[in-house]
């Protein structure tokens, strides 16, 4: 059906992309529209497969008045979409400075668009990234350093404690696909000032250092970049499978804070002992734990020599006969 004649090849792989996130959804979505070419190709294909499946679709576009004139960018954004059959609206959200202006920028988005979820009736929201995102994600991880959880990227799919589900149908397709698309269907995409701004690493990552892995190490480095995000998912799934049979066994609440088995920690591979005392940190006190920390904290059961307490963020982690306790500074 996708090749029948006048189709364009990428109208088809977006559309099947989308076909296929939908299968697996039940209820009402929301599209989160910018209007750039992922998100707009992600709209169109939304609009062309949802009715098909008895989907009830709306377009959502986030106003962050950031830039000037960005009402008017939002407004015709919701405009593009309501052109090709999608109810659509704008949500205006004000950004507020925490931890740099790319990350309070997303808070802000998201909390829009999960209210708007909400006021829809919506069970999931669909985003516009695409393979080329994944694939930056994970380079920006390795260059930081960052553990396996962070190279694994953005999830296909994520469901929080509360509000809708995440999806991403176009992880698997390429953004020159999407502008292809988009350019097939006669539409103009906007293009986000901030997208070519060299301040931001993410931008400096997609403009210079994928195309010189490109260049230097042949085509495909960027799906390689992709499969890898999604080997270390698998391995992630399965090391908080096995955190959470464990934690019960050997995690206790303690005075001000909570308290793990020295002996049951020690006997754990080292992978999965670092694993449980970030998810520890991180579940109790909300803080994200370093290499370097992580390691402090471990010695405390695999190199006991009377050591002090260790200070952590919003906590402290002490060593108290056969456990450790990570608990609130006073």
């Amino acid at each position: 059906m996708d090749h029948r004649p006048g189709l364009d090849p990428s109208v088809a792989e977006v559309r099947r992309a989308v076909r296929t996130a939908l299968d697996e959804i039940e209820g009402a979505v929301v599209v989160a529209l910018s209007g750039g070419p992922d998100s707009l190709a992600l709209a169109l294909a939304t609009a062309f497969e949802a009715p098909r499946r008895g989907v009830r679709a709306e377009a959502v576009v986030i106003d962050h008045g950031l830039q000037e004139g960005s009402d008017a960018v939002a407004r015709r954004a919701a405009d593009a979409a309501r052109s090709f059959g999608l109810d659509a609206r704008v949500v205006r959200v004000e950004v507020v400075p925490a931890e740099g202006p790319e990350a309070d920028a997303r808070a802000a988005r998201y909390a829009g668009l999960a209210r708007a979820a909400e006021e829809i009736g919506a069970d999931a929201v669909l985003l516009g990234h695409t393979l080329d995102d994944q694939a930056e994600t994970v380079l920006l991880g390795l260059a930081r350093g960052s553990g396996t959880a962070s190279l694994a990227g953005m999830a296909p799919r994520r469901r929080d404690e509360t509000g809708p589900t995440w999806v991403r149908p176009l992880l698997g397709v390429r953004r020159r696909t999407t502008v292809a698309a988009c350019a097939a269907e006669g539409l103009e995409p906007w293009t986000d000032p901030h997208n070519a701004d060299p301040t931001f690493s993410r931008v400096r990552v997609r403009e210079h250092v994928l195309p010189v892995l490109e260049a230097e190490l042949g085509p495909g480095v960027a799906e390689a970049l992709a499969r890898t995000a999604e080997q270390l998912r698998e391995d992630a799934e399965a090391f908080q499978e096995m955190i959470d049979e464990t934690i019960e066994d050997i995690v206790e609440h303690a005075e001000a804070g909570i308290s793990i088995s020295v002996a049951a920690l020690a006997a754990n591979p080292a992978a999965l002992r670092h694993r449980i005392i970030r998810y520890v940190a991180d579940s109790e006190f909300g803080v994200s734990l370093s290499r370097t920390q992580t390691l402090e904290v471990a010695r405390l059961a695999t190199d006991w020599r009377g050591q002090g307490p260790i200070d952590l963020p919003r906590c402290l982690a002490r060593r108290v006969g056969a456990r450790i306790e990570l608990v609130a500074r006073a």
